[in-house]
């Protein structure tokens, strides 16, 4: 078992690949498969869809499970359930497999994003666990960084199913050992009160999951359809494809601005901050058209990265360290839920035109910065 100081790099390790070779999978290698197959990437992307509603599904399951095995060996599973997936999406004979595949990622996602590597984080650390919740939530960013470059760089090198058997491997000889020999076992500080006891909604809860179900809503559908965006608003389509990546880049720069200069604030900042931008951004582009254009991906970018700290602070600092992952779980359902159905609906409106999907999802942010105002600390904790 690895020393505390370690377990932040090895959970950021973990959640780069498995955002890398989950979240942001198809974004290079749905159409090389679909041309090998004879069809169109829509099918690959309504099995992305159907992942999200399995992720969801199972997203409460996860923390239960947490809570009472620790979230190391939910980890284990998670990875064990990419290496199918990926496996599968490698051998894949026929369409109907290969969309199977992508659909079985949402197996791994239910349990291998970053609630469960918080929960991880937490049970050693318990309520000073801010600064390494900010420090996973870093390491991890690196998955949508540099997730898209390297499948592109196994993909040139052996091929779609290569790419697909590659990150298959990762999953299986680095991932996998690391959760199954280097983190801990089991709480080193927390005791839960009682895993049998249901954790209860309460006004706050049911605020924070609202909030952050819109933030991720939003968030998804912005990383689904910026490009397109971007293009619409005057950019040629490579500028478009470099300025979207400023997304990545300024996500990661939210988390160092929070894991070094907001460390000490409260974290209800952090998600004010994550609403706010996207519109900021939204009104700069749309005041100095093409010009601007960038400041969308950039404001949506640093909106990403305090949304990812917030995500899994807010409810330490709401609720205490007890229970958790539990909580952390319902909060984060909802938002699962929303993610699957975002970038459909995010584009319908850029069918419209540009500025109406800028201004609908910037009201939708507005809203989100409103709820933020009264979540307090005191007499917020729901009885379990």
């Amino acid at each position: 078992m690895s020393s505390p100081r370690f377990v932040v790099p090895l959970l950021g390790l973990g959640q780069a690949i498995n955002f890398a070779s989950s979240y942001y999978l198809l974004g290079v290698m749905a159409d090389p498969a679909a041309r090998a197959m004879g069809m169109g990437t829509q099918p690959l992307f309504l099995a992305l869809s159907i992942a999200f509603l399995i992720s969801a599904a199972l997203t409460p399951l996860a923390g239960l499970c947490v809570e009472r095995f620790g979230g190391a060996r939910v980890l284990i599973v998670s990875h064990l359930a990419f290496a199918l997936a990926l496996g599968v999406l490698a051998l894949a004979q026929n369409r109907p497999v290969l969309c199977l595949g992508v659909a079985l990622l949402g197996v791994g996602m239910g349990g291998g994003l970053y609630g469960t590597a918080f929960a991880v984080v937490v049970e050693i650390e318990g309520q000073g666990a801010r600064r390494a919740i900010a420090a996973v939530s870093l390491l991890g960013a690196l998955g949508g960084a540099l997730g898209w470059p390297i499948s592109r760089a196994i993909l040139d090198a052996s091929g779609w199913r290569g790419a697909f058997a590659v990150w298959a491997i990762i999953q299986g000889v680095v991932c996998l050992p690391v959760a199954l020999f280097l983190l801990p076992r089991k709480a080193t500080r927390l005791i839960a009160t009682s895993v049998d006891a249901p954790v209860r909604w309460c006004p706050a809860m049911i605020r924070l999951a609202a909030f952050f179900a819109g933030a991720w809503a939003v968030s998804t559908a912005m990383g689904a359809h910026l490009p397109r965006l971007l293009g619409d608003l005057g950019l040629d389509a490579a500028t478009a494809a470099w300025v979207a990546g400023l997304m990545a880049a300024s996500a990661i720069g939210a988390r160092l601005i929070d894991l070094t200069v907001l460390h000490r604030s409260h974290p209800i900042l952090t998600a004010r901050a994550a609403a706010l931008l996207h519109p900021v951004g939204a009104v700069i582009a749309s005041v100095a058209g093409p010009m601007g254009a960038p400041a969308v991906a950039i404001g949506q970018g640093l909106g990403n990265g305090f949304l990812s700290v917030a995500s899994g602070v807010l409810p330490l600092v709401l609720f205490g360290p007890d229970r958790y992952a539990r909580r952390q779980a319902m909060l984060l359902t909802p938002a699962r839920y929303l993610q699957a159905a975002a970038p459909a609906a995010y584009a319908l409106a850029m069918d419209v035109s540009p500025y109406v999907a800028l201004t609908a999802s910037s009201l939708v942010c507005l809203v989100l910065f409103a709820l933020t105002f009264g979540l307090r600390q005191t007499d917020q904790r729901p009885l379990n």
